[in-house]
């Protein structure tokens, strides 16, 4: 049972599903520490080596996490307000329309008025109104008929995110570009970059020292690259955006959604650092209020209908369909139970297809799961094996505290 993990994604690399993977869990008080890196890398040059703990990976939209810690650090400075208009710091959000439809001839689009402004609490929890265009059949009309990029040109948040709202603010929820413009009230109220804030006040206090928004500089951090390689010769992070890496190529400046490249073993700080409530980064009562459910009635009946849609699961992140989940500051929030599993009030979320991590207060545990998927990926292989990682560090933690109790009894 102690090797469940292992033996898993060592037959998922055998069978070349997969090339390794970095896993790292751990509980508040350190005393369980659970880190492997299994498979191998390949070099730019095409050189393989053993993957290592240290390996700088694509967070993707693990990115959101961060951000979301740096915007409520700007709330405890008295910068920003979690439930206060953001109009005055984001005109540029306050003027967006809400998109419902197109003119019968498909050339205009149908807009109308947003009802009430948009708050920092919306836009970390997915509830302001702010969509992927890849997410709404509307709005993917609408980029692709008034947002289309210029061949070698490049756009930061303002310009990638333009289009308008798809539902009304605080009405509804879904996956979007709230934390990318979260990001970048974050810069407006701080005088600074997002990258420069997060530097300051979360790796600092941490001792994280190597982490970077794309596009990596840093020639030591370039060279542990997982995805720096001959399929993805630009870092992009194809294999785990599952695209063709528009998303960090085209775009510039710090997105808080997305752009961030870190080691796993320091990504489990900030993991560990909530956890335990240590003070480093929030405010005690911060942490508290990012376990909470933060969905109005309306946003969460409108969670609730975007799980139960095709292809919802994803969005619950290996939550069995009858647990009851909400929406905290930062992930998703069981509300309930997981027999032998995630306790009540694990916050959880991800990063691309790849990506898996996880914090159980109830349970005391935290946990990284990175996946490296070999290309073309198997979508069923990698989500079978992030729910391996996910249930699997508890099987290693129960097998840990068997052995510590048989320890402790013959010492």
């Amino acid at each position: 049972m102690g090797d469940d993990i292992e033996t898993t994604f060592q037959a998922a690399i055998d069978a070349g599903k997969i090339d390794g993977a970095v896993i790292c869990a751990t509980d508040a008080e350190g005393r369980f520490v659970y880190n492997k890196a299994l498979g191998q890398r390949t070099l730019l040059s095409g050189e393989k080596q053993p993957q290592q703990l240290d390996d700088v990976l694509f967070l993707a939209s693990a990115t959101k996490l961060i951000t979301t810690i740096a915007a409520l650090q700007c709330v405890e400075d008295g910068l920003l307000n979690l439930t206060g208009d953001v109009s005055s710091i984001a005109p540029d959000l306050a003027s967006k329309h809400v998109m419902t439809g197109w003119s019968e001839d498909g050339e205009t689009p149908l807009l109308e008025p947003a009802i009430r402004t948009i708050t920092l609490e919306m836009l970390l929890t997915h509830s302001s109104g702010l969509t992927y265009d890849f997410m709404s059949p509307l709005l993917g009309k609408w980029s692709e008929k008034f947002n289309q990029l210029q061949e070698n040109t490049t756009r930061g948040v303002e310009e990638a995110f333009k289009y308008p709202l798809g539902f009304q603010p605080g009405e509804s929820w879904m996956y979007g570009t709230g934390l990318d413009w979260t990001g970048k009230i974050i810069e407006r109220v701080t005088g600074g970059t997002l990258s420069e804030h997060m530097q300051k006040r979360i790796c600092g206090p941490l001792g994280i020292t190597d982490a970077q928004f794309w596009p990596i500089t840093r020639e030591d951090l370039r060279a542990r690259m997982v995805d720096l390689n001959p399929g993805d010769p630009e870092g992009l992070g194809l294999a785990v955006a599952g695209s063709n890496g528009d998303m960090n190529k085209r775009n510039r400046g710090d997105f808080g959604g997305h752009g961030l490249y870190m080691p796993g073993s320091e990504y489990i700080k900030v993991l560990h650092s909530l956890l335990s409530n240590d003070g480093k980064m929030l405010k005690p009562a911060t942490v508290e209020d990012m376990f909470k459910h933060h969905l109005s009635v309306n946003a969460t009946a409108g969670h609730q209908a975007a799980l139960a849609r095709p292809g919802g699961d994803f969005f619950r992140l290996g939550t069995d369909p009858d647990v009851k989940v909400g929406h905290g500051l930062g992930g998703l929030l069981t509300l309930e139970d997981s027999k032998g599993w995630y306790g009540e009030g694990t916050l959880s979320w991800g990063g691309g297809l790849t990506l898996a991590w996880f914090i159980d207060r109830k349970n005391d545990m935290c946990g990284i799961g990175a996946i490296q998927s070999s290309l073309p990926w198997d979508r069923d292989a990698v989500t079978a094996l992030k729910q391996t990682f996910r249930k699997g560090v508890y099987r290693e933690r129960a097998v840990f505290e068997q052995q510590r109790g048989e320890g402790q009894e013959t010492s």
